[in-house]
């Protein structure tokens, strides 16, 4: 399994416009065949850093997607709607499993 975490510092004027760009990446990618999760969220310290948690069976999922139309019109807006350097981190996870609380 592929799991990545991204965080995006977003300008504060274009917050409104790429949190509409996230729903529909994330609407979209979780259609994709490979896709385990895809999921977007704003950071609750700072409503203007949007950060995705994406989950893939594998890397060929994980390639597939960023050819995809949605992703690459995601990415084509991020130099307008960037405030910052993005952080994504790639994690290769041989197992997974989850925990009760």
């Amino acid at each position: 399994m592929i799991v990545l975490h991204a965080a995006f510092p977003i300008k504060p004027e274009k917050r409104s416009e790429a949190l509409d760009l996230a729903r529909d990446l994330v609407e979209q990618s979780n259609r994709e065949a490979g896709m385990i999760d895809y999921r977007a969220a704003t950071d609750v310290r700072d409503e203007n850093v949007v950060r995705f948690f994406e989950q893939y069976e594998d890397a060929e999922a994980f390639e597939s997607h960023t050819e995809t139309d949605h992703f690459r019109e995601f990415e084509a807006a991020l130099d307008d709607l960037l405030a910052g350097e993005p952080e994504v981190v790639r994690f290769d996870v041989e197992s997974a499993a989850e925990l009760e609380l």
